[in-house]
């Protein structure tokens, strides 16, 4: 099982509809076992544990923000959910603070048996308005996992509280391949993509990282306001906020054991219009 590392790679969101729009941009995250941190984080001077530092993780950025220990609110959100799980070992992938601060839109914390078997996994994810919501979804057999949710959590004005989430994700290894896709009465309306490889997590790669991708974690929000800046200008839906606390918790399930309607058409659109995306980068590449 792959140790605490660095992901580098990039980002792809798309929004469909009489409005399209999309985006991409470069990223790190740190993938970390949560009951290791003191030994993921010894001996390293450009990454700290604690809210300060150049960069540094710290497990009150996630979960009920209140613990230094991970592991209680996995375990609760398991249950609270319905998972069954042994959670012999938990990973979270997430983004380090950089100069003190973080914003992640999505963390996602991998739940492994003793055999390293994935039994569940939690998308944590965020909005600015400082709420956050956790799918909680148990794993199937196999490599990679296709799992939905019902969209529950309000994350921006362009997109109402309807309908569902499809994620397409395997446990990190070398690489890290992510697909979500949003969806309302089977037609996609958004995907977003992330692509990365691992590189260890050392004090050359973090000093590396930290000069090629200045102030990541400033510019993720910066990204968004711009990117709905942009948005707005297009003329795009907008609508506000929900009343009352949005923060929470739901189930999803593994597509393998209740397939949604339309979920082959889905998959199959979303993944062709990623290929034909990566295939026109590579012709731009080619003829520079």
């Amino acid at each position: 099982m792959t140790a605490a590392a660095l992901y580098v790679g990039e980002t792809w969101h798309k929004r469909f509809g009489s409005k399209p729009h999309e985006f991409r941009y470069r990223l790190f995250q740190l993938l970390v076992d949560i009951d290791q941190l003191d030994q993921a984080f010894a001996g390293l001077k450009w990454m700290k544990l604690g809210p300060r530092g150049l960069m540094s993780f710290d497990p009150r950025d996630h979960g009920d923000r209140l613990s230094h220990s991970l592991r209680p609110w996995v375990c609760a959100a398991l249950a609270q959910a319905g998972v069954e799980a042994s959670a012999m070992t938990i990973r979270l992938l997430c983004f380090p603070r950089v100069l003190g601060f973080v914003f992640n839109p999505l963390s996602v914390f991998f739940v492994h048996a003793a055999d390293g078997r994935l039994e569940a996994v939690i998308y944590e994810v965020n909005n600015t308005f400082g709420q956050t919501h956790a799918y909680v979804i148990p794993a199937t057999d196999g490599p990679r996992q296709s799992q939905r949710a019902a969209k529950r959590f309000y994350v921006s004005p362009f997109f109402k509280v309807e309908g569902e989430y499809r994620f397409d994700i395997s446990a990190p290894g070398e690489t890290l391949d992510l697909r979500i896709v949003k969806a309302v009465a089977g037609k996609p309306d958004f995907v977003a993509t992330q692509d990365a490889t691992r590189q260890p997590l050392t004090d050359q790669r973090l000093a590396a990282l930290f000069w090629s991708i200045p102030l990541m974690t400033l510019k993720v929000v910066a990204a968004i306001h711009w990117e709905a800046l942009r948005l707005f200008v297009k003329g795009a839906p907008f609508g506000a906020r929900p009343p009352g606390p949005q923060t929470g918790l739901s189930a999803g399930e593994p597509l393998g054991l209740a397939q949604p309607k339309n979920s082959d058409r889905i998959s199959s659109e979303t993944r062709s219009e990623h290929e034909r995306d990566r295939l026109k980068r590579h012709v731009r590449v080619g003829n520079a």
